[in-house]
């Protein structure tokens, strides 16, 4: 393939079947992008493996070089990259006063550090062509955290933080940067985070809330969550677009949970606990 191929190169993180990523990297290549479509195991993007739109790489963002090795292939294979999506995340359910610093360390060295590995390996190559977008993909739990998911709301929270930054210090170089914050979108991020939940320790001041802390993980997996393909599809008309929102949210909660982050806290605080029953 050509290094100079005309055609937008959009590189998409946690791409595995059933999660937002899958569905972002069909959307792009739906608008005639080429994707580079990532996963930490190639086999949980194995519907994508014969459609030639999508370059698979197996990309672990835990790791700076696993992040710079996928970063060079793309560059090899088409010469350049237009937008990266840091979309890779692992949810975190537990009191906060009980977890493991380990987990809570886990969420922010995949959610938030694995975002600025891949950042800092590609800014470099779309500064020197003046042009580029970088697509970071936060959640509407930052705007107005709630029990028993801090973690996973603190490394969002931090998302939103460093892609603020991000569009003032980029924006000399030519590169946009896009906050994505998604309300309630079916994925199968609930599973993942009962396979996390159930590496988790028995709770010992919080052993009554046992069952609330599990329902937590299917919050945004309702019936009325938004699809991830309709999800997907008006998130990448929105990033494509000449000049792009620098924030974007959708999916039932988005309106909820942005009145909320603007409401007095005891106010706020009241509406959470009994939503939350705590």
């Amino acid at each position: 393939m050509s290094p100079h191929n005309p055609q937008t190169v959009v590189l998409v993180t946690g791409c595995s079947s059933g999660g937002i990523g899958h569905a972002l990297a069909v959307a792009f290549a739906d608008k005639n992008c080429h994707v580079i479509a990532t996963a930490r195991s190639l086999s949980s993007m194995s519907d994508l493996d014969h459609d030639h739109r999508f370059f698979l790489q197996e990309l672990d963002v835990l790791s700076g070089e696993s992040v710079f090795k996928v970063v060079m292939n793309c560059l090899e294979q088409f010469g350049h990259v237009d937008i990266v999506v840091n979309n890779a995340g692992v949810q975190c359910l537990g009191p906060l006063a009980e977890l493991p610093l380990s987990a809570i360390q886990k969420t922010f060295d995949t959610n938030v550090f694995g975002s600025m590995r891949l950042i800092q390996a590609v800014v470099p190559h779309m500064a020197a062509r003046k042009k580029g977008k970088i697509v970071n993909i936060g959640s509407v739990s930052a705007l107005a955290p709630g029990p028993w998911s801090g973690a996973y709301s603190a490394s969002k929270a931090a998302i939103h933080a460093l892609t603020d930054t991000l569009r003032y210090e980029l924006h000399p170089f030519g590169i946009d940067v896009i906050c994505i914050v998604p309300g309630a979108v079916k994925s199968n991020i609930a599973n993942s985070a009962m396979a996390n939940y159930s590496q988790m320790p028995e709770w010992k001041l919080y052993k009554q809330y046992k069952e609330a802390i599990k329902n937590r993980a299917n919050m945004s997996q309702g019936p009325r969550a938004a699809s991830a393909e309709e999800f997907a599809k008006r998130t990448v008309e929105e990033v494509l677009k000449k000049n792009p929102p620098a924030w974007f949210s959708m999916g039932q909660y988005s309106t909820i949970m942005a009145i909320l982050y603007h409401l007095p806290l005891f106010i706020k605080d009241y509406i959470i606990r009994k939503m939350m029953r705590v």
